[in-house]
């Protein structure tokens, strides 16, 4: 058994993350790994989970809140999942 790094919780079914950075992590549920590795959205603090959106190297959860940071390409950027084309 391994203990999750995050809750402490000693876990039979405790998994392990392998970064790209060559970091090992243990975890016992993916919210908890959300928790430790998921970056922060840098305009309204949530984390991000799904693909978000980077601007100049800043990490948004959607093109909206990389807008309204107001990023090099901010007028560039809209959100494509339930957008119309064009």
């Amino acid at each position: 058994m391994a203990t999750c790094e995050v809750c402490g919780n000693d876990y039979w079914m405790t998994f392990e993350v392998h970064t790209t950075g060559g970091q090992v992590h243990v975890f016992d549920s993916l919210e908890c790994a959300a928790h430790r590795l998921a970056p922060h959205c840098e305009n309204c603090g949530c984390r991000v989970l799904g693909h978000g959106v980077e601007d100049s190297g800043q990490f948004f959860c959607c093109a909206h809140c990389a807008r309204n940071a107001g990023g090099e390409r901010a007028g560039q950027l809209r959100d494509a999942v339930g957008a119309p084309p064009g």
